[in-house]
């Protein structure tokens, strides 16, 4: 009798088995889909909220300020060069899409850079100047915060006025091109420098090499080309209201006080000043380009290997 019935519950008992293994699996499974579908929304959420901060910017100037007149403000921020932030191309599609928005009643350029390229700096003056003709109604002004000097300068000339802070720092009209030269230690080290070119002067000013008179002075000629250059950029955006001494195109830099007197500035004022009481417009906003966080990216990826290879090089600066 005991034998039949452990036959009889033996089935059950596996089945019961079976059905918990079942129901723990399907279970986990559920678990596993909520987890999944939980961690899929929550990336989709963060890659939206990417979106919406990559572009806000954008966003913000499209709708305007409430369609009233605003203030358009574009950074001039930091070294002017092609990999930096301060680049022409960055500066210059800032310039354009403010102009085309039809709330912008006046342009700021907040400076506040050492200068850099020559080429890029020139680029952008290049381009208020062209503004300037093609819309005569719309201000261009540059405020500059803690200093604008060299290739920021450049830029600020091109603009109706440049606004600064008594400490402000401005000016340093001038070039430079710097460099190193190792003769003397690689002779006291017993290094011999081993060097073939062809063309005479491929290898000027060699940092391992004596310097040659002849290189020296082309090089010299160059320099004073780009810094005349400079001088007439700065003369045709300030004009008359240069008050010339021969200390102003030697590269010197003045606080915001002395620049006002000499005229290389014009008046004392902030961001929020000039748009208020100069502009007419309180309401800033922002046009400065900011990069994709995608292009950012490549683009520090790809230039890794130049910057490996330009920083053994020398260069020509505003600064």
């Amino acid at each position: 009798m005991e034998n039949q019935q452990e036959k009889e519950l033996k089935p059950n008992w596996e089945r019961d088995v079976i059905e918990k293994l079942a129901l723990a699996a399907v279970t986990e499974q559920t678990r596993a889909r909520r987890w999944s579908v939980f961690f899929k929304s929550l990336m989709f959420v963060y890659l939206i909220a990417l979106f919406v901060v990559a572009m806000y910017p954008k966003l913000k100037q499209d709708m305007g300020v409430d369609g009233k007149g605003h203030t358009a403000v574009i950074d001039v921020v930091g070294v002017i060069a092609e990999n930096k932030d301060a680049t022409a191309e960055n500066i210059i599609e800032s310039l354009r899409n403010a102009v085309k928005d039809k709330n912008t009643k006046g342009i700021i350029l907040h400076a506040n850079s050492p200068g850099g390229s020559p080429v890029q700096s020139s680029y952008v003056y290049d381009e208020i100047r062209k503004i300037k003709k093609d819309h005569p109604d719309l201000p261009i002004y540059a405020v500059v915060s803690d200093i604008c000097a060299s290739g920021c300068y450049y830029i600020a000339s091109a603009s109706d006025k440049i606004f600064v802070n008594q400490a402000s720092l401005v000016g340093s009209i001038g070039v430079l091109m710097d460099g190193f030269g190792f003769v003397d230690i690689m002779e006291k080290m017993g290094v011999e420098r081993r060097l073939l070119t062809a063309g005479a002067h491929k290898a000027m000013l060699d940092p391992f090499s004596p310097p040659k008179e002849e290189e020296t002075r082309y090089m010299q000629g160059l320099l004073d080309q780009v810094h005349q250059q400079f001088i007439g950029a700065v003369k045709a955006g300030r004009g008359d209201r240069l008050k010339e001494t021969p200390e102003m195109f030697s590269g010197l830099v003045w606080t915001g006080e002395e620049g006002v007197k000499l005229g290389i500035a014009d008046a004392f004022g902030s961001d929020d000043y000039v748009a208020r009481e100069i502009i007419g417009a309180e309401e800033l906003v922002d046009f400065t380009r900011e990069e994709r966080l995608l292009d950012r990216l490549a683009g520090k990826l790809g230039a890794t290997f130049g910057q490996a290879i330009g920083s053994f090089s020398q260069g020509l600066s505003l600064r």
